[in-house]
C-alpha cells in the first residue's frame, strides 16, 4: 500500500467515526458562546494536561489532587491547581494538502468538519492547510470556529498539490494557538513525518514544542516501501509536549485511535503548580508527574516532559484562571 493510500485511510476513518448525520445537523448552528476560561501566562503558574492509565491501558477517572505528585527537576512541587472536568479547549487541525492528498481532498473537507462535531460546544478549532506553503485558513476576522461550513470554506481554499512543509505547518499552528482562550491546547497532526520544504529544522520545531503549552497528538501513516518518511520526529514532538504518538495499520485501528484521542482530550486532568525555583528562566525544566490509588496497581501518567522557561520571566507554562462571576 502506497503512502497516499495509507493517509487516505485515516481520512475515511474520521468520516466513519464522527458520522455524516451529525455533520448535516450542525449546519446553521449558533455562533460560539464566549469562553469563560482564559490563559494568563505571566503569573508563574505552570499548568499541565495530564492523563492516567492503569496496567491494562484503561483511562483512570475519579482521581483527586491527593492522588498526584509533581516534580520539577527532581524537586517535589506543591499542587496549586487541580481540575478534572471537561473544560473548553483550543484545537489546531493540521491538514496535509500536498500532491499525495489530491485524490482524497473531498474526504479531507468532510473529515475536518465532522471532527468539529465531537467537541465541546465552547471549544475553539482552526485549520492549518499545508503543502510547500502554510496557510492558517478561516474567514477574515475569525481566528477560531466550530462551524462545519466555515471549516469547509477554509479547507477549500487550497488545492492538494506540491511538496510538504510539515515543520512550518506545526510552527504556524503553535503560534496561532496563543490567541486561543481554551484552558488546554492541542495540535492534531496526521502525517508520515516526512518534510522536504520547511524553512525550520527538526531542532527548531522541537524547541518550539518544548516552549509551548500545547500537547501534540500525531498519527503516523507509514509504508515500508516509501522512503520519504520520519515517524521519529512525530514521536519526539508528542513526547516532549505531553501528547501521544500513534501508528495504526488498519481502518479499525485508525478508528480506535481517533476514539482514544477524543476521549483523552475530554478526560484529562489539569494540574498546576508554582515552581519552587523562580530564578531559572531561559532553560529547560524537566517535569515528572506520578499518580497512585490504593488497590489499582501501577498507574502510568502521560504529560509533557518539561517546558522551556522564558528567559525574561520566571518559570511558567500558562495559568488557567477561574471563570469570572456572572453579573
Amino acid at each position: 500500500m502506497k503512502s497516499e493510500h495509507r493517509i487516505s485511510i485515516i481520512l475515511m476513518a474520521l468520516i466513519l467515526f464522527f458520522g455524516w448525520a451529525s455533520l448535516a445537523e450542525a449546519i446553521g448552528q449558533e455562533p460560539l458562546p464566549p469562553n469563560p476560561y482564559t490563559i494568563n501566562v505571566n503569573v508563574g503558574l505552570t499548568v499541565l494536561p495530564v492523563s492516567v492509565v492503569d496496567n491494562k491501558n484503561h483511562r483512570v477517572s475519579g482521581l483527586t489532587k491527593d492522588n498526584f505528585q509533581v516534580f520539577e527537576d527532581g524537586r517535589r512541587q506543591d499542587i496549586a491547581l487541580f481540575e478534572d472536568k471537561d473544560a473548553p479547549v483550543t484545537i489546531a487541525f493540521v491538514v496535509d494538502n500536498s500532491m499525495s492528498m489530491q485524490p482524497k481532498h473531498a474526504a479531507v473537507l468532510a473529515a475536518a468538519t465532522a471532527f468539529a462535531e465531537s467537541s465541546n460546544p465552547s471549544d475553539e478549532i482552526f485549520v492549518v492547510n499545508f503543502n510547500q506553503a502554510v496557510h492558517v485558513e478561516l474567514p477574515a476576522g475569525v481566528p477560531f470556529t466550530r462551524s462545519p461550513e466555515e471549516l469547509r470554506s477554509a479547507l477549500s481554499i487550497v488545492n492538494a498539490t506540491g511538496r510538504t512543509a510539515l515543520y512550518d505547518a506545526i510552527a504556524a499552528a503553535l503560534d496561532h494557538l496563543k490567541m486561543g482562550t481554551g484552558g488546554k491546547k492541542y495540535v492534531i497532526v496526521v502525517s508520515d513525518g516526512g518534510d522536504n520544504a520547511s524553512h525550520l529544522s527538526k531542532s527548531d520545531i522541537l524547541a518550539m514544542a518544548k516552549s509551548s503549552n500545547a500537547a501534540i497528538y500525531s498519527v503516523a501513516i507509514l509504508d515500508e516501501n516509501y522512503s520519504d518518511q520520519d515517524p521519529s520526529i512525530l514521536r519526539k514532538l508528542s513526547h516532549v509536549s505531553g501528547g501521544e504518538f500513534y501508528s495504526p495499520e488498519t481502518v479499525p485501528g485508525v478508528i480506535e485511535t481517533l476514539k482514544l484521542i477524543a476521549r483523552d482530550i475530554r478526560q484529562q486532568y489539569t494540574l498546576g503548580y508554582i515552581p519552587s525555583n523562580q530564578a531559572e528562566g531561559g532553560k529547560f525544566h524537566a517535569v515528572k508527574v506520578t499518580a497512585s490509588l490504593p488497590g489499582e496497581g501501577k498507574l502510568t501518567v502521560h504529560t509533557r516532559s518539561g517546558y522551556l522557561a522564558p528567559a525574561e520571566t520566571s518559570s511558567q507554562a500558562g495559568a488557567l484562571e477561574t471563570p469570572a462571576p456572572k453579573p
